[in-house]
């Protein structure tokens, strides 16, 4: 009796038992679970593919990462839920699952039918220890098939499974310890281990639920395959950049990158990559040791070496700048650096740069070295410009087939005595993939192909006569005595062996798509200059040094730094061709081999200039109105003045506002005064100026007739019978005011005299002054008259 009570007693609800008919989240946090080393306070229930799935991160959906139990075939959605403190089967439980240390304290449970039986999944939990048990019912209903078989039950970490349950007889209830541990976000159970072969890493969970792990050493990198290799070296050639690790990426624009940084050092390998023949393949151009403190080191073309701006000289003796050891033989530049404790050396040859680190010391470092799939973060560029992506043509000439195959040469003899040392295959697709798109010219695939062997020698392997294997003559085109500017790159000329600088392709498209070698021949007045650019002439075969006008003792100046040449030449020397057409002068000359004989192309380039003959500038005005007739009241007389404008001497043709005056044609203009008696009145002019305003009083004047007598400044003024009657007249030739003004007033002041009293006709001496007036004017008896010109 004693033994039931205290049964009884044993089993506690902790809460009510509820029935789930659909998916539901359901609290455990009465009892919550430790699984695979994270505790969980909430489960969600579900079914999937007929299945229970009872999951702790949310409802189980396949894409998704989550911890769950897949528990057996469920036959209804309808699952009773309840959580229970039972410490009964503590010992039964441990006896099975020897590694749990702890009591049992209380359990989860769901009961639901699968396949006609009843169907029970705890979850016990043993403090920070938990353990699955499942079990089915021995009641099978009558009339029905039997279902006495087993019910499975699996424990998944991150949709992986991890560990399974079998219920295998009826009534007899299965356990399972599920504590387990955890390793890069998957599960273990204890006293399992578990390889990793993507990271080559190994976990152990120990019988303690503690994990540990092993993988590669420091100076060795992960193949993806279960195998560390030894790393250290990185390799960058063409647009390609094959990293520590043996991973390889290409560069797909003309920006800096950093390959390797040591912000603790303060050191920062810099690499720049710019475009050749095509302007959709980017090769790395230049490199750059940059130095938080101390001067910046730049390894450039033709194994030139800058130190803080300045060329420097080098020799195979090692010659020590900020703290680097660098020396020069005739493969290429080698830099020794030390810094903070790891040492790493650095080889360039203007076409691969080899970085190989011999001490890591610990140290954390980024770049394309390190990763090389990490652009994005590696790009130090702000010029957007760099990033700009282009088109070209496909290469027909380019057989990817066969390119393959001599790309492959590196799986076979003598490269094949270093594949177990170093893995071939990122050269190989470096090689492939460069030159299945890019001509492979300027030596590029012995570049691909020697760039493994100097890999293979880092690593102590010598590949014994290579080039002759390979049919390489050299690995690395060199331009002897000579350096390339920006828009430039050493490259061969035409199909030959010849090196020499040859244009960058985005320099390069302008003058190509123009057919041009150079910018366009700069004309100004009777001189001229053309300005060609070498690297297009020497791409041709054309020696530019060779280069002159018509005249061949005038060449062209070279600018040493660009490889610009300018000629300079005017109308009337060098050789220079003037030529005349209806409405042009036409300067011609040629640039030409200074040779008598040539037998390349593009040897004889004619330019021109051309200008327009000089114009006499023509302007042609209307009058506006004439005759100008004005009636003037004067003391007891009254008459009438009139002014008109005539194009002959004669006075017979009137000019009207149809009739076109050109500039300097001689004009004549008529005063005349009607009503009056002119035995006894004279009419008298006595002033006469334009003006490019309406009124008379404008700032800008001109005199033609002043006091009675013509300008003697202006020798095209003639006055005639002036104060002889009431009729006179003066001739000019037609002009303008030089200002933007495009129309001119004439403006005439008339005067009356009495004959009786005076001579009324001025008398003017032979340079135009008047030397005496024997009539007295009255400015009451003055008459003002006006006449327009327009253009």
């Amino acid at each position: 009796m004693l033994r039931l009570l205290l049964l009884l007693f044993s089993v506690v609800t902790l809460a009510g038992s509820v029935i789930i008919t659909q998916k539901q989240q359901v609290s455990i946090a009465q009892c919550p679970i430790t699984y695979y080393t994270e505790k969980y306070t909430n489960v969600y229930t579900d079914v999937s593919n007929g299945r229970l799935m009872i999951c702790f991160k949310g409802f189980y959906n396949p894409g998704k990462s989550n911890d769950c139990i897949q528990g057996p075939v469920i036959d209804k959605n309808q699952i009773t839920f309840n959580t229970y403190q039972d410490n009964s089967l503590s010992s039964t439980i441990r006896q099975k699952l020897k590694l749990l240390t702890n009591d049992l304290k209380c359990y989860s449970y769901f009961s639901f039918l699968s396949e006609g039986r009843t169907t029970a999944l705890k979850l016990y939990q043993f403090g920070t220890q938990t353990a699955l048990g499942l079990q089915y019912s021995d009641y099978q209903q009558p009339g029905t098939g039997s279902t006495d078989y087993p019910r499975y039950a699996y424990t998944l970490v991150n949709n992986e499974q991890v560990h399974s349950v079998v219920a295998s007889k009826a009534a007899v209830e299965n356990y399972g310890d599920i504590t387990g541990c955890r390793l890069n976000g998957f599960g273990m159970a204890r006293n399992t281990v578990k390889s990793f072969p993507e990271t080559c890493t190994t976990g152990s969970c120990s019988s303690a639920a503690v994990v540990t792990s092993t993988t590669c050493g420091d100076r060795e990198y992960c193949d993806g395959k279960g195998s560390c290799k030894q790393r250290g070296l990185c390799t960058v050639t063409g647009p390609t950049v094959i990293d520590f690790r043996g991973q390889m990426n290409s560069v797909s624009d003309r920006c800096e990158y950093t390959l390797l940084q040591d912000q603790s050092a303060g050191f920062t390998l810099k690499a720049n990559f710019l475009e050749r023949r095509r302007r959709d393949v980017s090769f790395m151009d230049s490199l750059t040791l940059d130095f938080s403190q101390g001067a910046d080191i730049q390894l450039l073309q033709g194994h030139r070496v800058m130190v803080g701006g300045s060329p420097v000289t080098l020799s195979g003796l090692v010659q020590t700048f900020n703290g680097v050891g660098l020396s020069k033989d005739q493969t290429g530049v080698t830099a020794n650096i030390s810094l903070g404790g790891a040492s790493f050396s650095l080889f360039f040859d203007g076409t691969t740069a080899q970085i190989f680190i011999d001490v890591l010391a610990g140290h954390s470092y980024k770049g394309l070295c390190e990763n090389s799939s990490s652009f994005s973060s590696s790009k130090l560029s702000s010029d957007s410009s760099c990033q700009q992506q282009y088109q070209e043509k496909v290469d027909n000439t380019v057989n990817c087939t066969a390119v393959t195959q001599q790309c492959n040469i590196l799986k076979s003899s003598p490269f094949s005595s270093c594949n177990a040392v170093i893995d071939p295959q990122p050269y190989i697709a470096a090689c492939t993939e460069t030159l299945c798109k890019y001509p492979a010219v300027d030596g590029l695939r012995c570049q691909f192909l020697g760039a493994y062997a100097k890999a293979c020698q880092k690593r102590q392997v010598n590949i014994e006569n290579w080039e002759t294997a390979a049919q390489c003559s050299s690995s690395t085109v060199m331009c002897p005595g000579r350096t390339c500017s920006d828009h430039e790159f050493c490259g061969q000329i035409d199909n030959s062996t010849a090196t020499g600088c040859r244009c960058r392709a985005i320099f390069a498209a302008p003058y190509i798509n123009s057919s041009s070698f150079g910018a366009p021949t700069v004309c100004q007045h009777n001189s001229a200059s053309l300005t060609l650019v070498g690297c297009l002439l020497e791409q041709r075969g054309i020696d530019y040094s060779l280069l002159t006008l018509l005249d061949k003792t005038c060449k062209g100046q070279v600018d040493e730094t660009t490889h610009l040449m300018t000629f300079n030449f005017t109308s009337d020397n060098c050789g220079t061709i003037v030529t005349t057409n209806n409405s042009q002068v036409i300067f011609t000359n040629a640039v030409t081999l200074k040779d008598k004989i040539t037998r390349k192309d593009q040897a004889f380039i004619e330019f021109s200039c051309l200008y327009k003959k000089p114009e006499v500038n023509h302007v042609a005005f209307r009058i506006q109105d004439s005759p100008v007739v004005q009636t003037v009241v004067s003391g007891d007389w009254n008459h009438t003045v009139t002014m008109k404008a005539f194009a002959d001497s004669m006075r017979t043709q009137m000019l009207d506002p149809s009739y076109q005056v050109q500039l300097n044609q001689k004009i004549w203009v008529e005063l005349k005064s009607s009503g009056l008696d002119e035995n006894l009145i004279s009419t008298v002019t006595d002033s006469c100026w334009a003006t490019n305003q309406p009124s008379s009083d404008s700032s800008q004047k001109y005199f033609l007739i002043k006091n009675g007598c013509a300008n003697i400044d202006d020798q095209t003024v003639q006055v005639e019978r002036n104060g002889d009657g009431t009729l006179n007249y003066f001739s000019f030739n037609m002009f303008k005011f030089t200002d933007e003004s495009r129309d001119l007033y004439l403006h005439c002041k008339l005067q009356l005299c009495l004959k009786q009293k005076a001579n009324c006709i001025p008398a003017c001496s032979a340079q135009g002054k008047r030397r005496r007036r024997s009539a007295k004017y009255n400015q009451r008896d003055a008459a003002f008259l006006s006449m327009g010109w327009s253009t």
